[in-house]
């Protein structure tokens, strides 16, 4: 298949997408029509596809992304000189269900991977000993235990991580709230074979109501003590790791449905491609998942904004609906009351990759949920159900939304790139590349090449063949993401309130 130098995304577009840089007087096709460039146009980025007068509707995706600001010739550059949001204080919504096939998979379509069933019926796609401090001021000595220990009882689990973060202590309200929410989460994920919980003994995030706060968790798999209360807190560390890996030696991995995995959808670095390439095929993996009675979960609450009705759509019920207003009106809520701007967005990254206004980049951003349908809301910290598509309340932040993902028990993440990233989480991250430029210039950031769908390489089809293939070996252990080979495991945790 040949690449075409530009693609309309749905036939009612009045734009195209630049797939590689265009210059004045270029003759371009798009659907059968041709337009000539009247001046340069950057990759990633619009072109007019017919003139444009002042106030006139830019539409992308099928949907308004914004309205003209000066006239616009067909062939000109659309963007931040020429376009602007339509987006302005709060919405009235209404329930507007669309209709659905009711097609799914059947019990036998439903393939397997490898995976380590808990006790509680959950199914993690690692075995690992994780360190999870309830203060900052044991960071570095989580650290250290976690590095004297792997390289002393390697081989014997998938591996022992420690996982920074510099809150617990003079926190009060919603923050201390979200602190332990997180690390809650994070002691009953079912990656985590063994954790062990290191305090100081002072701090406000205090052990008994962090270790209340997980809930009914497998305690011969949890050692905990605050460093105050031993002589020497690495020498006690290590032993409470070796304990909790001999408790996980009997762990093997068994047969189990795709279905028990709970994967996180993200984008972060995104650029005019990704709603075209690498958003959409992870959007194919969320129906995938969903039909078979698997697990998705969507975040990144303000990059809903100007594509919020699409996905109160399509909720599973009114209640739902409401929920997902209750959502997005408590978070542009939360922007009024520290006195920011709701529509502040897209980043200077995401408009040098081409990405103009909110309503375009949330309108692409909202692909990696697929056409399925939105089955719950969960709150920040709020486990996930195993079935379904959930949205969860985080905001777009990389490193808190990805964070939120894991605590609320996703066991694989799927993140999605134009621009590029090294970040990567406790769980597995695949990172999906909306171009091949990226991929190839960073093939220790990214896992999979959607850029191959721009390049005409690979249809939609069997890229999402490839990519669920790649998440069955990633959850089975037969391949490592490249933040795993790395070592980029990071959390982030959502502040919003008061420290002492």
């Amino acid at each position: 298949m040949d690449a075409p130098l530009a693609v309309r995304i749905h036939p009612g577009d009045n734009v195209a997408v630049a797939v590689v840089p265009l210059h004045e007087g270029t003759e371009v096709a798009v659907d059968g029509a041709r337009v000539t460039l009247v001046e340069d146009v950057p990759a990633g980025h619009k072109l007019a596809l017919v003139p444009l007068a002042p106030g006139d509707a830019v539409t992308k995706y099928g949907f308004v992304i914004g309205e003209a600001t000066a006239p616009v010739a067909a062939g000109a550059w659309v963007h931040s000189q020429n376009l602007r949001t339509r987006l302005s204080g709060t919405l009235e919504y209404a329930y507007r269900p669309v209709q659905r096939d009711g097609s799914s998979a059947s019990a036998a379509s439903v393939p397997t991977f490898m995976g380590y069933r808990r006790a509680d019926g959950r199914v993690g796609t690692r075995n690992e000993v994780w360190i999870v401090n309830t203060v900052g001021c044991v960071n570095t000595a989580a650290e250290r235990i976690a590095r004297v220990a792997g390289e002393r009882f390697a081989g014997r689990t998938d591996g022992v991580f420690s996982f920074s973060h510099p809150y617990g202590c003079s926190q009060l309200g919603d923050d201390l709230s979200n602190t332990q929410k997180v690390l809650a989460g994070l002691l009953r994920h079912p990656n985590a074979g063994g954790v062990l919980v290191l305090g100081l003994g002072c701090e406000n995030n205090q052990m008994d109501q962090l270790l209340a706060l997980a809930g009914d968790v497998d305690r011969e798999r949890l050692r905990w003590f605050n460093t105050q209360d031993v002589v020497d807190e690495v020498e006690e560390g290590v032993d409470a790791v070796a304990a909790l890996v001999a408790r996980m030696e009997g762990d093997v991995r068994t047969e189990c449905p795709a279905s028990a995995l709970i994967l996180g959808h993200k984008c972060g670095g995104s650029d005019g491609f990704s709603g075209i390439s690498a958003n959409p095929l992870v959007g194919r993996i969320a129906d995938r998942m969903t039909a078979m009675g698997g697990g998705v979960i969507l975040t990144e609450v303000p990059e809903m904004f100007g594509a919020e009705q699409v996905l109160m759509n399509r909720a599973a019920d009114e209640g739902v609906f409401r929920d997902i207003v209750a959502m997005i009106n408590d978070f542009k809520d939360y922007f009024i009351r520290h006195d920011q701007p709701i529509y502040e967005n897209p980043s200077p990254g995401n408009k040098a990759g081409g990405l103009t206004t909110l309503e375009e980049k949330s309108l692409g951003a909202i692909q990696k949920g697929g056409q399925a349908t939105v089955s719950r809301v969960l709150r920040y910290g709020q486990p996930a159900a195993t079935g379904g598509l959930s949205l969860l309340e985080a905001p777009g932040n990389d490193g808190v939304s990805s964070t939120a993902m894991v605590a609320s028990g996703a066991t694989v993440l799927l993140f999605t790139t134009g621009r590029g990233t090294p970040l990567g989480f406790p769980v597995p991250t695949i990172k999906i590349s909306s171009n091949s430029h990226i991929s190839e210039k960073k093939p220790h950031w990214i896992d999979f090449n959607a850029g191959a769908l721009l390049d005409g390489a690979a249809t939609l089809d069997g890229l999402a063949d490839a990519l669920f293939a790649r998440i069955l070996d990633v959850a089975s252990g037969r391949i490592r993401t490249n933040n795993e080979m790395h070592g980029y495991r990071e959390i982030a945790i959502w502040k919003e309130g008061v420290t002492l």
